[in-house]
C-alpha cells in the first residue's frame, strides 16, 4: 500500500496545522481564505517507487474594507477629502452616493474617483451624508460619512470660574474646551494682564487646556481663556491655588538590627494645612502594602507614622516604604532594613593530607547574614582522656575554609568548626570523622621545677606534670636526677609516676643540682635543664653585733648593727627584726612592766628607724636576724633615753562663771605631759554665727600648778572662743577649746541652782524671773566641776510692755464679743463630739497620747538630744594658723626607707608609713570632749 502525503508548492504559506487536516486521500481545508489559494501536490510512494499529482485551488471572497470614509464638522471655506478602499475576489466596484442617491460626476461640483471624493471651498449647502458602496458577485458593503459645514461663533464648553489646585513642583492643568467653526484662536492671560502667557513653562494643548509646568507659589491667581474666530469671541475665567508639596522622610534610612532585637521606623511628614483632611499615610514592604492593624501576633505594629517590629526575624529584611498621599500629590520615602545574625554553622567537613602530626580540614561556610565571617574556630575532642570535652585547637582568620592542623601523638581526634562574625559565634558544625595519631616519645619535660622543705634535713623536689595532650603515649613516668653542687660527681636517679620526690637526711641548706625528664613506653623526652635548689632551712644561729642607737628626737631613733655571716643564716635571709620595750618614765621614775614592740626590716641591711616612741622615757632595744624558718637569737639589749616633747591636749576646758565683761576658765592636766610642765598658754578671740573671728589674744600662765584663770576686759553680750595649751621646754601642745557668751550690759549676774532634775524629765520650769532681762541657763551634771556641762544658752524674758498691749486689747468691746463667739462655738463642737463618741465607743487615753503627742515636750527632747554636738572639732575661718602657729613640729631628716614593719603593719618593706604607731596606754588616762552649747526652752 503506497504512502500518501500533501505539499503546498505555490501561493501563500499554508494555515496552521489545527486548521489543515490531512486524511490521506482527501485534503480538507476549513474556513478557506485567499491565503489558501495556490498549487497543492499529492505524492504517493512505496518501495517500488513514487507518483505525484498537482491540484490548483482558486479562492474568491466578498468585498472587505481597507479604508472607510470619515465624516466631521468643517468650516466654510475649508477643503474636504473622503477616501474609500475595499478588496475582494473578484475585485469589487466602488460607487459614491450623497444622501442615498448616486452622485452624478457631471453635475457634482467636486472631484470624484473610485477611491476618493474631494470638495474645495466648502459652503453650508455642502453638508450631507456621503456614502461609499463596494460590491462584487459575492456581495455588497456600504460605509457612510456625515459632513457638517458650519459657521458659528466659539462655544466654550468648560464652566466659568472653575477652581483648580496644584502643589509646588507639579504641573497644573486649566481646561478650556471649545467648539467653533471656523476654528477659534485660543489664548490665556493671568490676573489683570492682557498679554498672553508665553513662557516656556506654559504649554497650550490642542483642546485649549493650559498646562503650567513646575508650578511655583507665585503661579496662584486668576486666569482667563479667550477664544475668537471670524464669527465672534468668548472668554471664561479659572482660579488656581498652589499648595505646598507634601514631604516625607523615614528614619533611620539604612538600619542594621540584630536578629531578635527590635526596630522602630519613624515616618516624618509635612503637608499643606489645606490638604489636612485628605492626607493619609501607608506603609509598604517590598512594594506590598502592609495592613494597618497589628500583624503576626502583634510582632509588627503600625501606628500611623511609626512601624515597630519586635523580635526581628531574618525574613523581616527588605525595603520599607512610607507613602504620604493627599488629594493633589503622593510622595514616598524608603528605609532599607538589614537584619544581622550570627553565621549559619559550617557544613561538609572533610579531612585530607593525613600525616602523623598534621591533617588538613576543609569545610563549606554557612550563610553570613549580612555580617562577613571574621574568623573560624577549629575545636577538637579526643576520646581517650577527656571524652566529650571540646577544646579550641586553632583559629583561621577571615573567610578561609581550610586549615592545616598541627596534631599531638597518641590522640583520637574529632573536629568541628565555629564561624564568627561581628554579631557573634555560629552554632558548631557537625563533627568530622575521627582521626587517631600514632604514639611517640615525649616532646618536652616538666616545667617549674622547685624545692620545698619543711624540715631542716629534708628536701622535697616538685614540678608541674605534663598535660594529657603532652604525654605522647602510654606509660608516662618522670626520671629525677640530683647531686649536691660542688661535692658529688655522679647523679642520683629515681623514676616516679607522681610529680614530687622527697629526700631525707640531707645537710641543712646546701645547693643541689636537679633534673627531671619525661619518659613513656616509646622513649625519653629531650635532655632536661639543670635547676639549682636548696635543702631544708633552719633558724639563724647567730645574733647581730655592734648594735647602737642614735636618738633623733623625742619619738624617733635610728638603730645601727652589724649583720650575721652568711653561713650562720642557715637559709635565705629575709631581714632583721628590731625589738624594744619601755623600762621607766623619766618624769616620775616609775618602772614599767616590759611590753615588747618590734619592727622588721626586709633584706640584708644594717640600719633602720624606729618611730612612735614615748617622749622622756627610758627604753631597751635588741636586734635579731630571721629567715623563712623563724627568728634567730637576739643581740644584747642596748639602753637609751628619749628627750622631753610637747604635752598632749589638756583633758578638758570649762567656763565656770560668766559676767558681762569677765569669765572664769578651768582646765585639766594634759593626758600625757611628755616632760616637765613649764606652764600654760591661754588664748581667746571673738566669733559670731558665720564663724568669722576676731584677733587672737594670748595670756601666758607661768605657774604649772594653775588650773583656772579669770579673764577680764571682755565685751558684754559677745561670743568668745577660748583655747588652752600645756607647755614644756620643747614647746606647747594641741589646745583644748570652748565657746561662751558674755552677759548683757546691766544684768545683775547673780546665779541660782535649781533642785536636782530627774534623768527622765523632759523639761523644767524656771520661775520668779524679772521681765525684760537676759539670763544664762546652764544644764550640768550634779558634780559639774569634774564633768562637762550638757549645754548652756542666753535667753531674754518678756518685758512689761507686752502686758500693756494685752491689757489694752482685753478692754475693747469687739474683742469681748469675739471671745464670746469663740466660746459658744467651742461649746457646740464639744457637744457634737460627746454625742459622736457615745455612738462610736471609747478608746484608751494611751491611744490618744500616741495619736496626739505633746509637741512642746517633743520639741524639748529634740533640742536637748537632737542638736547636741561636740564643739572642740568645729573649724573656724582663719583660726588654724593663728592657734597652731607657735607649735614647732619636730621632724626627722631621715629617709622613710629606714622605717621597718611593726606588729601593727606600720611600714612596708621599703619603709613607707602605712599606719599610726600604737603602743600601750598609760593606766588611768582619761579622754574627754569639750562641752557644747545648745538652746533650752524657758517657761517664765
Amino acid at each position: 500500500t503506497p504512502h500518501l502525503s500533501w505539499l503546498k508548492i505555490t501561493g501563500s504559506l499554508p494555515k496552521s496545522e489545527p486548521e489543515t487536516e490531512n486524511f490521506g486521500k482527501i485534503l480538507k481545508i476549513d474556513q478557506v481564505t485567499t491565503s489558501d489559494e495556490g498549487t497543492y501536490q499529492c505524492t504517493a510512494s512505496n518501495p517500488m517507487g513514487r507518483a505525484k499529482h498537482e491540484f490548483h485551488v482558486h479562492v474568491e471572497e466578498p468585498p472587505q474594507w481597507i479604508k472607510e470614509p470619515e465624516g466631521g464638522v468643517y468650516s466654510v471655506g475649508t477643503n474636504l477629502v473622503l477616501l474609500c478602499e475595499a478588496i475582494g475576489n473578484p475585485e469589487p466596484t466602488i460607487q459614491w452616493k450623497m444622501n442615498g442617491m448616486p452622485i452624478d460626476s457631471r453635475t457634482f461640483r467636486g472631484r470624484i474617483s473610485s477611491r476618493e471624493i474631494s470638495l474645495t471651498n466648502l459652503q453650508l449647502q455642502d453638508s450631507a451624508v456621503y456614502q461609499c458602496e463596494a460590491s462584487n458577485k459575492h456581495g455588497t458593503i456600504l460605509a457612510s460619512a456625515n459632513v457638517n459645514v458650519l459657521n458659528i461663533a466659539p462655544l466654550i464648553l468648560t464652566s466659568d470660574a472653575e477652581n483648580y489646585a496644584a502643589v509646588v513642583g507639579y504641573s497644573a492643568f486649566l481646561h478650556c474646551e471649545i467648539f467653533a467653526s471656523p476654528a477659534a484662536d485660543i489664548r490665556w492671560t493671568k490676573d489683570d494682564s492682557i498679554k498672553p502667557l508665553s513662557a516656556l513653562r506654559y504649554e497650550l494643548n490642542k483642546n485649549g487646556t493650559l498646562e503650567i509646568k513646575d508650578t511655583r507659589k507665585e503661579d496662584s491667581g486668576s486666569y482667563a481663556c479667550w477664544a475668537a474666530n471670524s464669527v465672534g469671541k468668548r472668554a471664561i475665567t479659572a482660579n488656581l491655588d498652589i499648595r505646598d508639596a507634601t514631604k516625607v522622610v523615614v528614619t533611620p534610612k539604612h538600619p542594621h538590627v540584630l536578629k531578635s532585637h527590635s526596630i522602630l521606623l519613624k515616618c516624618q511628614s509635612e503637608y499643606d494645612p489645606h490638604l489636612k483632611h485628605s492626607f493619609k499615610l501607608s506603609w509598604r514592604k517590598d512594594g506590598d502594602e502592609l495592613p494597618v492593624n497589628s500583624t503576626e501576633d502583634s510582632r509588627i505594629i503600625l501606628d500611623r507614622d511609626t512601624l515597630f517590629i519586635s523580635s526581628v526575624a531574618l525574613e523581616d529584611q527588605g525595603v520599607y516604604t512610607c507613602v504620604a498621599r493627599t488629594s493633589l500629590d503622593s510622595v514616598a520615602a524608603e528605609s532599607h532594613l538589614i537584619v544581622l545574625d550570627v553565621p549559619d554553622p559550617p557544613e561538609d567537613l572533610q579531612l585530607s593530607e593525613h600525616q602523623n602530626r598534621s591533617i588538613r580540614l576543609s569545610w563549606k561556610a554557612g550563610a553570613t547574614h549580612n555580617s562577613p565571617v571574621n574568623e573560624s574556630i577549629v575545636e577538637f575532642e579526643e576520646s581517650r582522656l577527656e571524652s566529650g570535652r571540646w577544646q579550641e585547637l586553632t583559629r583561621v582568620p577571615g573567610n578561609d575554609t581550610t586549615a592545616l592542623l598541627s596534631l599531638a601523638p597518641y590522640v583520637d581526634y574529632q573536629f568541628r568548626v565555629i564561624s564568627v562574625n561581628a554579631v557573634g559565634r555560629s552554632q558548631p558544625s557537625k563533627p568530622s570523622l575521627r582521626y587517631a595519631t600514632p604514639p611517640a616519645a615525649p616532646d618536652k619535660n616538666p616545667e617549674n621545677i622547685r624545692v620545698e622543705a619543711s624540715e631542716p634535713n629534708e628536701m622535697v623536689m616538685k614540678w608541674e606534670p605534663l598535660k594529657p595532650m603532652e604525654r605522647n603515649g602510654p606509660g608516662l613516668e618522670y626520671k629525677v636526677s640530683w647531686r649536691q653542687q660542688g661535692v658529688e660527681v655522679d647523679w642520683n636517679e629515681e623514676t616516679v609516676k607522681k610529680h614530687s620526690l622527697t629526700l631525707r637526711n640531707t645537710p641543712t641548706f646546701v645547693p643541689y643540682e636537679i633534673k627531671v625528664q619525661a619518659v613513656n613506653n616509646l622513649g625519653s623526652g629531650p635532655e632536661p635543664n639543670v635547676t639549682i635548689g636548696y635543702s631544708g632551712e633552719d633558724i639563724p644561729d647567730a645574733a647581730p653585733s655592734g648594735v647602737s642607737v642614735h636618738v633623733v628626737n623625742s619619738t624617733l631613733v635610728r638603730v645601727f648593727w652589724f649583720g650575721i655571716p652568711r653561713d650562720r643564716v642557715r637559709g635565705h635571709l629575709k631581714g632583721y627584726k628590731v625589738s624594744w620595750w619601755k623600762t621607766k618614765s623619766m618624769l616620775d621614775g616609775k618602772r614599767h612592766h616590759p611590753e615588747k614592740h618590734f619592727l622588721t626590716f626586709v633584706g640584708d641591711r644594717n640600719h633602720g628607724v624606729v618611730p612612735g616612741l614615748e617622749p622622756f622615757s627610758e627604753f631597751r632595744l635588741s636586734v635579731s636576724a630571721y629567715n623563712s624558718k623563724g627568728d634567730g637569737p637576739e643581740s644584747s639589749p642596748v639602753e637609751f633615753e628619749t628627750p622631753e616633747g610637747v604635752p598632749e591636749q589638756p583633758r578638758f576646758l570649762r567656763i565656770l562663771n560668766f559676767d558681762k565683761d569677765s569669765v572664769t576658765l578651768s582646765w585639766g592636766l594634759p593626758k600625757r605631759a611628755n616632760g616637765h610642765l613649764t606652764g600654760y598658754v591661754l588664748q581667746y578671740q571673738t566669733i559670731n554665727e558665720t564663724h568669722e573671728i576676731g584677733p587672737l589674744n594670748d595670756i601666758s600662765v607661768a605657774n604649772r600648778s594653775t588650773l583656772s584663770w579669770r579673764l577680764s576686759g571682755l565685751n558684754s553680750s559677745t561670743k568668745y572662743k577660748f583655747y588652752v595649751k600645756a607647755c614644756t621646754v620643747k614647746g606647747c601642745g594641741k589646745p583644748v577649746t570652748e565657746e561662751g557668751l558674755t552677759m548683757a550690759q546691766g544684768s545683775k549676774g547673780s546665779g541660782k541652782n535649781s533642785e536636782a532634775v530627774k534623768p527622765t524629765q523632759k523639761f523644767h520650769p524656771i520661775e520668779a524671773l524679772e521681765p525684760g532681762t537676759d539670763y544664762t541657763v546652764r544644764l550640768v551634771t550634779k558634780n559639774w566641776v569634774d564633768n562637762n556641762s550638757i549645754f548652756e544658752d542666753v535667753v531674754e524674758t518678756r518685758g512689761r510692755a507686752y502686758a500693756g498691749i494685752y491689757d489694752g486689747i482685753s478692754t475693747q468691746g469687739w474683742f469681748i464679743g469675739l471671745m464670746c463667739a469663740i466660746a459658744l462655738l467651742t461649746l457646740l463642737l464639744l457637744t457634737i463630739c460627746f454625742v459622736r463618741r457615745n455612738k462610736g465607743g471609747k478608746y484608751s487615753v494611751k491611744e490618744k497620747e500616741d495619736l496626739h503627742p505633746d509637741p512642746e515636750a517633743q520639741s524639748i527632747k529634740d533640742e536637748i538630744f537632737g542638736e547636741y554636738s561636740d564643739s572642740d572639732e568645729k573649724p573656724l575661718k582663719g583660726s588654724l594658723q593663728s592657734i597652731n602657729g607657735d607649735i614647732k613640729a619636730t621632724e626627722s631628716a631621715d629617709s622613710l626607707v629606714d622605717y621597718g614593719e611593726g606588729e601593727h603593719g606600720m611600714f612596708n618593706e621599703d619603709g613607707s608609713f602605712i599606719g599610726a604607731y600604737s603602743g600601750s596606754k598609760e593606766k588611768g588616762s582619761v579622754e574627754s570632749t569639750g562641752s557644747s552649747t545648745a538652746t533650752f526652752p524657758l517657761h517664765a
